[in-house]
């Protein structure tokens, strides 16, 4: 898989004030990138849960627990997909 760095700036003391270590603290930004993206609309699911670096059901089990809905569906695609229907 071809990958790119991006550098990004923090004051020193964060990683002690939120008392974690560097490596958690990258997996947790990128997995909060990844919700947020995938919230928006921005990324499917599953290159979501390719940025987060963590297998598509336990990245669904994490927008879960995060109260962010594993579907996009609307109440008017319901509608439309049952009208088609009858």
């Amino acid at each position: 898989m071809n990958t790119q760095t991006i550098s990004l700036e923090l004051p020193g003391d964060i990683l002690l004030a939120l008392n974690e270590s560097e490596p958690d603290f990258k997996q947790r930004l990128k997995a909060t990138l990844a919700m947020q993206l995938y919230k928006l609309q921005k990324l499917t699911i599953g290159k979501a849960s390719q940025l987060a670096g963590m297998p598509r059901l336990e990245f669904e089990t994490l927008l879960s627990e995060n109260n962010i809905s594993i579907s996009n569906i609307t109440e008017e695609d319901i509608d439309s997909d049952i009208q088609k229907l009858l």
